[in-house]
């Protein structure tokens, strides 16, 4: 059993013991061994020859204190480390790393993004009681960027319709998704996203669960719904094909380390259950 993360804003006093440090060089993950993506377990990264540009403090991961780090583009990295996009990671480790490895990714890029004051230019100052950063000129706050998505499957007695984009692999499908617009409940972003992309009506939105995704910092909510009417029409931008499928005969799926499949397969596991052949 992973254990429990406890997110956290002021580090120790002193570190003296070995830390988890999820550091990130050109938007990929350093690891200190890649077959087994072990990630660096160090009290700190300069002990082993790598200057960070910035750091933040995650908190405990069990009784292991975390830290997010970036390491400057051109810092050559110790003998046996290596990069590994975050995607693959994800695929190798548990759902608490792979969830900590994304969080630390959006603190560092949030930090990037905003050392200056938007309002009036002046230099940002990190507090130290919560994660955030504030213009010590204007007094403006700024916290980690969060972007609300919405997921939803939609079924028609024991089929599903799915679809895919364009820049997919060839084969591809998935459920429908879209970001949640300013001033939307999710019940809204569901019903225009399903009627911008594939053109149908949908009903009885039930909600199946949520994934922090970090590319580049969503949160993705996911539900089901039925179909309630309309022709199926991709719209041609963010659809390229849509269509419908039995439960038994499922295209190629997204990866496993996403929620849409999680959610595809469940969900076509219950059907199957409920209309049997």
């Amino acid at each position: 059993m992973p254990d429990q993360y406890t997110p956290l804003v002021t580090p120790p006093a002193a570190q003296d013991s070995p830390a988890l440090w999820f550091a990130f060089q050109r938007g990929s993950i350093l690891v200190s061994n890649a077959e087994s993506a072990a990630l660096p377990c160090c009290c700190t990264l300069e002990e082993h020859g790598v200057a960070t540009v910035r750091r933040h403090y995650l908190g405990l991961l069990g009784d292991r204190h975390c830290y997010a780090a970036e390491v400057d583009d051109a810092h050559p990295l110790p003998a046996g480390w290596s990069q590994l996009g975050l995607r693959d990671l994800f695929g190798m480790v548990d759902s608490t790393l792979a969830a900590l490895s994304g969080r630390a990714l959006q603190i560092i890029d949030w930090e990037r993004n905003h050392q200056f004051c938007s309002r009036c230019g002046t230099p940002m100052q990190a507090r130290t009681d919560e994660r955030a950063r504030a213009c010590p000129s204007c007094k403006f706050t700024t916290y980690p960027l969060v972007s609300p998505a919405v997921m939803v499957l939609i079924t028609r007695g024991r089929e599903l319709l799915l679809a895919r984009k364009g820049v997919w692999p060839a084969g591809r499908y998935s459920a429908i998704a879209g970001f949640v617009e300013p001033g939307e409940m999710l019940e809204d972003t569901v019903a225009r996203e399903t009627r911008e992309e594939v053109g149908v009506e949908v009903n009885n939105l039930q909600y199946f669960g949520s994934q922090p995704w970090p590319f580049p910092h969503s949160l993705m909510v996911a539900f089901t719904a039925e179909y309630a009417g309309g022709a199926v029409r991709p719209d041609g931008v963010e659809i390229e094909e849509a269509a419908w499928f039995d439960v038994e005969a499922l295209p190629r799926l997204p990866p496993s380390v996403s929620i849409s499949r999680r959610l595809i397969l469940t969900v076509a596991a219950e059907l199957a259950r409920q209309y049997p052949r």
